[in-house]
């Protein structure tokens, strides 16, 4: 509010918290000197006279400009009065820095910033003041400002502390403290809760107990010292299904894994105590399928495994608890359940953008301590949380803060003083809580979800406690941390340090405690006994299904000439009185002119043509990467600009014969967490096509685990299927090391089990036609996702560009052999074989050529899987084949030669040599002197296409 509205009520009520103080201040200044302070503020002091401080006996004094009116033993001056409001702000900010939130703390802390004497304070001082003056929301009992002193004192330094500070909005700001102070989410818990909370934390200490006797030595990276988060995500997920969310989706790391899994999501304990005793355990699983445990044919650890779950009402599904499947690599499945949650919320069934609900699906995310502030993907995820491209509506993060990685101290692993500082930089409301009081979590738990609800933004609980064994079970900490492990091993368990407190408040007996122990106890045993006697699986073949095996069906991907020509119409036209760029205008038109008689579409034509028509099929599509509205070479235009006002328009959006939704967004300058939010998202969303394109193919290097971990690796881990396309720009250019190689040969060295498609394509037909075969198969067995080499400079080349009939007649091809070379086969001596861009520099190049009959080139557009039977049957054409050239631009160490080398002699006929023609073995991708770049490019082609004296006539 304006000090103008704020006057016409009441002058300085308009004020509190930090603004009260400030104000305050600045009167302390015009008091001295009127023109200290702006023009504003002089008016409104004018105006509005002193502040009106009421004492406890409720007589109104007031603080005059010079004078005061009341004997100086009634009232504050105007320095004492703003003390009191620093005091009363540096307890809300600092409180945190003395409160009781580290479990294996034994001697209580403090903080000169919570002292009256700091600020030339008494408590007579503060009894002068009000009690709504220094905490508005305190409770009734509070009486005046030394009580409501001491009210926030223990309220900011208990087992719950609060970090607010961040937060610049101020009325959210305000919201949070007021929340807090005034006490609505501590609520009053009844005997029958804290009796259902102290058997939770029985279940959860009995399990890892008995895991630990039953199972001795194996590992399992047990949750005990830690033991709340298992009711604090149980807490998280009953309010926010509560408010109406049907997915709930979460990402953790291996620490208290099985135990979230055995409890939160509730898989078997029978299947989990199999999987410890290496035995058969899918005929566990519940029959009526409430139970989603993925299995791939290699499989992974069980502390990785995921699972999905219903929570039903009846026969009615209520919501589904995700647990997304997470390999060792710390905090990378962060963004993969933020695009599940993304997935969740939106309906892609009709054109335009998806329509977000946002309140269909919420992201959990637990974060280690150590990992938090040193893996660098926690800040690329939380940079997404306000991106209209990816934002979700808030997500509840929770850093399972055991005080130690590994066997690396906290002093050694950040800078901050909290593992939780990092999110402080975008603004996210943080909680810290002691793990040993129960009460206080929920609490925690309880605030997240308000905010979240109100303000639809991220929320951080940093649940801190400690790690009862080492990082795993056969590791002795003492070793390393003697002092804190001789702390952990005389401190009570959060189950009896609860139960003990139950007792002493009498809340439950000792026969009630004793008998939800037994009960405990008597279900895993029943559950161990159901499997003991069962044998270790036999060891097999782990081989992948037969649908995996035999690839893709056959799919037919041509499209009518009349729809593809009615497409592109609507592709040019733009609403009325929307001006587009005029030069832009001009390009996109000319697309009307591919269709002519004598007309070629190029790459970018033919990919929004693809789009086109696979919307109309009804498949939705989601596009991302740095620039992909525009394109990196301006090449897509798929989103238009306004030249006057700036507004934006796509006409995929309006097309007529759409049945889906088109997301299209520029990504941030991330490619971790970005490639990664769009895998999540295809996961959850398999019947939607989800391309993410690198601003440069080398880009991806940084991405690397995302496409070693999940996207290479998924099926055969954990049977998590996923139709992902990546765009990734390839091609020496003479533009250096950095932006000529997508690193071909890291796809090609994952390459195995049909576990994805790399392709490396010659023209644009072949563009369309892949794009369309991928989106027919992502609801299929036989999906997989697709790596293409995306071209740069060829992308408007005429000689990549494809006519008319190649889309409405053509197939996609694995491999192309140049039509206008092997006309007569008895002729031919060499076949050379290459892929993408060199292919078409070398048909370029052929053009001028004369007396090359004794020459074949063949185009290598699918690389993996390699087209053994189809290109052996084109070398068998050629009856006096002497030789086969593999030419490539990239060094010999990298590209594919090394891949393609041993599959080129297995399809070679006998007596016909196999050889390598291109760049050396070379440490790095290329050049960087354009002209020497040209110079070797030239020398590696015209070797190529040049006849050697044995086969001169």
């Amino acid at each position: 509010m304006t000090i103008k509205e704020a006057k016409a009520y009441d002058p300085w009520k308009a004020f509190s918290g930090p603004n009260l103080g400030y104000v305050l201040e600045q009167y302390d200044l015009f008091q001295q000197n009127p023109d200290s302070v702006n023009p504003e503020l002089q008016n409104f002091f004018e105006n509005s006279g002193p502040p009106i401080v009421n004492t406890v006996a409720g007589q109104k004094t007031v603080v005059e400009h010079q004078t005061t009116v009341v004997s100086a033993g009634d009232v504050l001056s105007m320095k004492k009065i703003t003390s009191a409001v620093k005091l009363t702000e540096n307890i809300r900010s600092y409180g945190h820095l003395a409160a009781n939130i580290n479990p294996l703390n034994e001697v209580a802390l403090d903080n000169e910033l919570l002292h009256l004497e700091k600020y030339g304070l008494t408590a007579d001082d503060l009894r002068k003041i009000p009690a709504d003056f220094i905490c508005p929301e305190s409770p009734e009992s509070v009486k005046d400002g030394y009580e409501a002193f001491r009210y926030l004192k223990e309220l900011y330094t208990k087992t719950i502390a609060f970090e607010f500070s961040q937060v610049n909005d101020l009325n959210e700001r305000q919201w949070l403290i007021d929340a807090v102070e005034s006490g609505s989410i501590f609520p009053e818990v009844t005997n029958e809760q804290k009796a259902i909370l102290y058997k939770r934390l029985a279940e959860v200490e009995g399990f890892e107990k008995f895991l630990h006797r039953t199972y001795v030595g194996q590992k399992r990276f047990s949750i005990e010292g830690l033991d709340m988060l298992v009711p604090v995500l149980d807490h998280l997920i009953s309010q926010t299904v509560q408010n109406g969310t049907t997915n709930v989706n979460i990402a953790m790391a291996h620490r208290g894994r099985l135990n979230v899994l055995a409890h939160v999501l509730g898989k078997p304990y029978e299947i989990i105590f199999s999987e410890f005793q290496h035995s058969p355990n899918k005929d566990l699983v519940p029959s009526e399928g409430s139970i989603g445990i993925n299995y791939g044919w290699t499989g992974d650890v069980k502390y990785h495994l995921g699972l999905d779950t219903l929570i039903t009402n009846g026969k009615t599904q209520k919501a589904r608890i995700t647990l997304a499947n997470n390999p060792s690599h710390l905090e990378v499945v962060g963004p993969i359940v933020e695009g599940y949650s993304r997935a969740a919320q939106e309906n892609r069934t009709e054109a335009g953008f998806p329509k977000q609900d946002i309140s269909r699906s919420m992201a959990i995310l637990i974060h280690g301590d150590a990992a938090f502030p040193g893996e660098g993907i926690v800040p690329e995820t939380l940079n997404l949380s306000r991106l209209k491209g990816y934002q979700t509506g808030g997500t509840i993060h929770i850093i399972a803060n055991n005080m130690i990685g590994f066997t690396t101290e906290s002093e050694d692993s950040r800078s901050t003083k909290y593992a939780s500082d990092p999110a402080k930089g975008f603004e996210v409301p943080i909680v810290h809580v002691n793990a040993d009081d129960p009460e206080a979590c929920l609490s925690a738990v309880t605030l997240a979800i308000q905010y979240r609800e109100k303000y639809k933004k991220d929320f951080l609980i940093d649940l801190i406690g400690y790690r009862r064994f080492g990082h795993n079970e056969m590791d002795e900490p003492l070793v390393t941390q003697p002092g804190m492990y001789g702390l952990i091993q005389k401190h009570l368990t959060v189950k009896d340090l609860y139960g003990k407190k139950l007792l002493e408040a009498s809340s439950i007996s000792n026969k009630k405690l004793e008998a939800l122990s037994e009960q405990v106890e008597e279900k895993l045993k029943k559950a161990y006994d159901r499997i003991s006697g069962n044998k270790p699986e036999a060891v097999c073949e782990l081989d992948p299904p037969q649908t995996v095996e035999k690839g893709f069906p056959k799919l037919d991907t041509t499209i009518a000439a009349e729809d593809l020509i009615r497409m592109n119409e609507d592709l040019v036209k733009w609403p009325e009185g929307f001006q587009v760029n005029k030069k832009l205008g001009r390009i996109l038109s000319r697309r009307l002119d591919s269709f002519g008689e004598e007309g070629k579409i190029d790459w970018a034509h033919a990919e929004t043509l693809a789009f086109a028509s696979i919307l109309s099929d009804g498949t939705p599509i989601r596009l991302t990467g740095q620039d992909s509205e525009r394109g990196t070479f301006a090449q897509r235009n798929i989103v238009l600009h306004d030249s006057e006002n700036g507004k934006t328009y796509s006409p995929l959006h309006t097309l007529k014969t759409a049945k889906a939704s088109f997301a299209v967004h520029n990504s941030p300058l991330t490619e971790t967490a970005v490639l990664a939010f769009e895998y999540g998202y295809n996961v959850f969303a398999p019947e939607t096509l989800v391309l993410w394109e690198a601003q440069f193919g080398d880009f991806a290097n940084t991405a690397q685990v995302i496409f070693d971990q999940f996207i290479a690796a998924g099926r055969a881990k954990w049977g998590q299927k996923s139709g992902l396309v990546m765009l990734l720009p390839h091609g020496y250019e003479g533009q250096g090391p950095e932006h000529s190689s997508a690193r071909l040969e890291r796809f090609l060295s994952l390459a195995a089990e049909n576990n994805w498609t790399v392709a490396n394509l010659s023209s644009a037909a072949q563009y369309f036609h892949v794009l369309r075969r991928q989106a027919k198969i992502l609801e299929m067995e036989q999906v997989r996702p697709l790596v293409i080499m995306a071209p740069k400079s060829m992308l408007r080349n005429q000689v990549m560009a494809s006519t008319v009939a190649e889309f409405t007649e053509g197939e996609f091809q694995s491999f192309i052999e140049t039509q206008a070379l092997g006309q007569n086969s008895q002729l031919v001596e060499r076949v050379v074989l290459c892929t993408g861009k060199i292919a078409v520099e070398i048909r370029e190049k052929l053009v001028n050529e004369s007396n090359i009959d004794w020459l074949q080139v063949i185009s290598l557009e699918q690389i993996y899987p390699f087209p053994l039977k189809g290109i052996k049957e084109a070398f068998a054409k050629y009856p006096n084949l002497k030789e086969i050239v593999w030419l490539q631009e990239e060094p010999k160490n990298m590209g594919a030669w090394t891949f393609v080398e041993p599959r080129l002699y297995e399809v070679a006929p006998e007596g016909v040599s196999v050889s390598y023609i291109g760049r050396k073995r070379r440490s790095s991708p290329s050049e960087g002197d354009p002209l020497v770049h040209k110079q070797e490019q030239n020398r590696i082609m015209t070797e190529s296409i040049t006849r050697t004296n044995e086969g001169e006539n």
